[in-house]
């Protein structure tokens, strides 16, 4: 397990072998997302979601409705 510290400034540094295992260099932004548990995801966000438009194809006949798409149900 990598750990790091927050500074009284609240920064804190990304461990190496993190910042290896996402390929992360200078500039890479990160997105942070909080989850309900208290559970912390943190991903390098190298793409716009402009950039993914397209990239999924919806299932021919299979429709969802938006209480469906809700993934905390």
């Amino acid at each position: 397990m990598t750990e790091s510290t927050i500074t009284l400034k609240g920064q804190t540094t990304v461990p190496a072998d993190i910042r290896a295992l996402m390929d992360a260099q200078p500039g890479t932004r990160l997105v942070w997302s909080a989850m309900p548990d208290g559970t912390v995801i943190v991903r390098a966000k190298t793409k716009s979601i402009l950039e993914m438009a397209g990239a999924l194809k919806a299932p021919k006949g299979k429709k969802v409705s938006l209480a469906g798409m809700n993934p905390w149900r």
